[in-house]
This record gives C-alpha cells, sequence and structure tokens, in this order.
C-alpha cells in the first residue's frame, strides 16, 4: 500500500479535498420575490427523515427568503448546464432576474411554493427542518418532502466544486463489495 509524503496545508483549504459533492442549484421563493442561487457546500445529516444541511451565506439574497418562506427547492444540474451553473454564482438575485436572464424553465412544486428547474435532473422539494444553527453559523437544516427524479440515465453526469474556479466531473460508477 501506498505511503503519501505529506506537507502542512492551509487549513481554510481543506475544503477543496473533502467537500466534491454534486454542485446544484438552490431555489427560493416569498410572496411575488425569488431567486435561484448556485450552492456547492451541504450535507446530508440523516436518511429518515431524508434530512440536507446547508450553509448559505447571510448575505447572499436566497439567504432572507428562506428565512421568510421557511423552504427551497434543490435542484441537480447535469454536465451539459455547468456554464449556466457558474454563471448563476457570479451574480446577484438582488440585481437580476436569474430564471430571465438564463431562461431557466420552472415548473411549481407539489408541496413547497420555490420553484422547481425543469432543464435539471432532479429537484428536491424542501422544508427548514432546524433553524438552531442559522442565527450563529448560517446553516440550515432541511427536510427533503419531496423528490422527483428523471429515470434515465441512471448515474447522470454531474459536477462538482473544489474551490477557486475548479470542479471535478463525475466519473465512472464503480462497485466495491464490502469484505466479509
Amino acid at each position: 500500500m501506498k505511503k503519501y509524503k505529506k506537507v502542512n496545508y492551509p487549513i481554510e483549504d481543506v475544503r477543496h479535498y473533502l467537500e466534491p459533492s454534486p454542485t446544484v442549484l438552490l431555489t427560493s421563493a416569498f410572496k411575488e420575490e425569488r431567486n435561484v442561487m448556485t450552492l456547492g457546500w451541504y450535507t446530508i445529516m440523516e436518511f429518515v427523515p431524508s434530512l440536507i444541511g446547508c450553509m448559505i451565506s447571510g448575505g447572499n439574497h436566497s439567504f432572507e427568503l428562506i428565512r421568510k418562506s421557511n423552504e427551497c427547492v434543490i435542484n441537480l444540474p447535469t454536465l451539459e448546464l455547468s456554464k449556466t451553473v457558474v454563471s448563476i454564482g457570479n451574480c446577484s438575485g438582488t440585481e437580476i432576474d436569474k430564471f430571465e436572464e438564463f431562461n431557466l424553465n420552472t415548473a411549481e412544486g407539489e408541496m413547497v411554493n420555490a420553484p422547481l428547474l425543469v432543464n435539471c435532473y432532479a429537484n428536491f422539494e424542501c422544508r427548514l427542518y432546524d433553524c438552531k444553527l442559522v442565527n450563529d453559523y448560517n446553516f440550515f437544516i432541511f427536510e427533503i418532502v419531496k423528490a422527483h427524479v428523471a429515470k434515465v440515465p441512471k448515474y447522470p453526469k454531474t459536477i462538482h466544486y473544489r474551490g477557486n474556479s475548479h470542479f471535478v466531473q463525475s466519473g465512472k460508477n464503480i462497485i466495491i463489495p464490502s469484505a466479509k
């Protein structure tokens, strides 16, 4: 087994190694206002109920929409939408209507008022489950209350944010049997 020689590494950059989860588009709405943001940092917290934790910056337009509505939709884009995903993340919903600017097609949710992005492979309707960490850490815990997933392909090509404009494209899926 290979042994790796290591050097000291900046603590603030360790996320580049620990966070390559699929980058998602999070949609939110409150009254007549709506927004979409790019999100690369989240974590699955529980399977039943299906809980997901997301850190959303207090300076982000979506932050207040979610605080007021207590809901959102997590949309899973595929590789084909990668330039749009990056562009959405590089502008503010306080300045432009991102749905119009990026020609995003939407549908109504079944359980929440935030829009679903129909050009995304999957849409996960979420309701705020726990807000204890929002004031101190901007950390929302959502329960996924409805899931819409395309049947094909079984494993879509997604992008995974590593920081500093670096992404990883999902690759070959493999099965590694557990040792018995």
